[in-house]
C-alpha cells in the first residue's frame, strides 16, 4: 500500500518542483555559471533561503534538475527506485533490458539539455565537475544492480562479472553516445533504441539464453 503523504510533504514537494523547473529554464537558457541562486529564487517566486532549505546549494539544484528530467512525470520519485521495483518483478532477462532501453528512450531527450549544461559547466566550475563525476559513478552503481538481477536469473555470459556487465550497460547507454548518434547524428530514437537493445542482449546474455 502506498504511503499517504501529509499536507506538509505535498507542499514541500511542490515548492521543490517550482524551484527545479525555474532552475531548469535558466540553466538551459543562460548556462550554469550565469545563473545565480538569487536569479533562480526570483524566477521561482520564492526566497533565496527557501532554495537552500528545500534543495540546497546551486550544485544541489543542478543535480535535482537532472533527477526531475530523468524521472519525468514520476518525479520526485527517484529513478533507481521505480526502475528497480519494475525490474525485480520481471523474470525474463530480455525484458529487463527492454525496460531499461524504454526508460532511456523516454528520458534521454529530456536529460540531454541538462547533461549539456553539466558538461559545459564542468569545464570551468569545480563543483559542477565534481557533480558530473558523482552522477557518472551513481549511474554505474545503478547499472550494477541491473546486472545483478540478470546474474540472479542466470542470464549473464559465462565469466562476465557484474562489474563488467555494469560497465557495458554504462558505455552503451551513455548520454554522450545518444547525443552523438541521435542529436548530433542522423539516427532517430527508434533506430537508436533498437541498436541499444540488440547490442546489450548480445553483450550481456549468455548463449544458453539466446532463444526465447
Amino acid at each position: 500500500m502506498a504511503r499517504v503523504k501529509s499536507r506538509k510533504q505535498i507542499a514541500a514537494e511542490e515548492t521543490q518542483r517550482v524551484i527545479v523547473e525555474a532552475a531548469a529554464r535558466l540553466f538551459v537558457e543562460h548556462g550554469y555559471y550565469a545563473t545565480s541562486i538569487g536569479r533562480i529564487a526570483s524566477e521561482a517566486g520564492v526566497a533565496v533561503q527557501t532554495i537552500y532549505n528545500s534543495v540546497g546549494s546551486k550544485r544541489d539544484v543542478l543535480s535535482r534538475v537532472l533527477d526531475f528530467a530523468a524521472a519525468g512525470e514520476r518525479a520526485p520519485v527517484p529513478v533507481p527506485q521505480f526502475m528497480s521495483e519494475q525490474a525485480e518483478r520481471e523474470p525474463d532477462p530480455r525484458e529487463i533490458i527492454a525496460q531499461l532501453v524504454e526508460f532511456w528512450k523516454g528520458a534521454l531527450p529530456r536529460t540531454a539539455p541538462v547533461f549539456r549544461v553539466i558538461r559545459e559547466a564542468a569545464a570551468v566550475d569545480a563543483e559542477a565537475a565534481a557533480l558530473e563525476r558523482a552522477r557518472a559513478s551513481q549511474r554505474l552503481r545503478n547499472y550494477a544492480l541491473a546486472a545483478g538481477l540478470l546474474a540472479e536469473r542466470g542470464a549473464l555470459h559465462p565469466g562476465l562479472t557484474i562489474d563488467q556487465a555494469a560497465a557495458t550497460i554504462f558505455a552503451i547507454g551513455h548520454p554522450e553516445t545518444y547525443r552523438t548518434l541521435v542529436l548530433d547524428g542522423d539516427w532517430d530514437d527508434d533506430r537508436w533504441a533498437s541498436w541499444v537493445r540488440v547490442t546489450l542482449e548480445t553483450a550481456l546474455i549468455g548463449p544458453d539464453r539466446t532463444t526465447r
